[in-house]
């Protein structure tokens, strides 16, 4: 398992076993074949721990069957409310990830966890006609963001060959992703900042 992918799955086990209530903004989580707009058969293994809890979907137009309609940059939720958040590949798609950043740290009840994914190098992906694809984000310009968050956790994910090839039309190829992968330890870049984005583990 790659250092990202084991980042994610601890992360997700630890909010799934210490809360009672998460809201999935944007569906970002993508294992429920019938709300949000995509589905990942490799997060399977989640399901079970979403049925033991208040899983919500939010997302800000009703087509794709959420829970709860809502804006990231003003979330309907009360100030200090909310147990946890996922908010996974959302914050490239919004106009302003500053102020929605500030939406997340508002909510969150104190010791309140939230789980941000970000792109950094990574190819464009808007979704024509519900959301537009504005920004990417460095380690710096996240540990900015998250500077009022009381204890932040970052994970890279892919090394820079990886993330190289990834973006590449070859990186379909999976042989050429394990070289990739293969040379970025080799060479002592998988921890490289040159990554296709970054997992963000928040605490308020």
């Amino acid at each position: 398992m790659t250092p990202w992918d084991q980042f994610f799955k601890e992360k997700i086990i630890k909010i799934f076993t210490e809360c009672q209530s998460i809201v999935d903004i944007g569906g970002g989580l993508r294992v429920l074949k019938d709300r949000g707009n995509r589905y990942d058969k490799n997060r399977q293994w989640v399901l079970p721990y979403v049925k033991k809890v208040d899983y919500k979907i939010l997302d800000p137009v009703p087509d794709f069957y959420p829970d709860i309609i809502g804006d990231i940059h003003a979330l309907p939720f009360v100030d200090n409310s909310q147990e946890a958040i996922l908010c996974l590949a959302i914050l490239e798609h919004v106009e302003n990830p500053i102020q929605a950043y500030q939406e997340l740290y508002r909510v969150l009840k104190p010791g309140g966890y939230c789980l941000v994914y970000v792109p950094f190098l990574f190819y464009y992906h808007a979704e024509v006609g519900y959301y537009k694809d504005y920004w990417r984000f460095s380690e710096d310009a996240l540990r900015y963001l998250s500077k009022d968050f009381s204890r932040v956790e970052m994970q890279n994910v892919r090394g820079a060959l990886a993330t190289w090839l990834h973006i590449n039309p070859l990186g379909t190829y999976a042989v050429l992703k394990h070289l990739a992968g293969a040379l970025d330890k080799l060479f002592h870049k998988v921890n490289s900042k040159q990554t296709s984005g970054y997992y963000v583990f928040l605490v308020k």
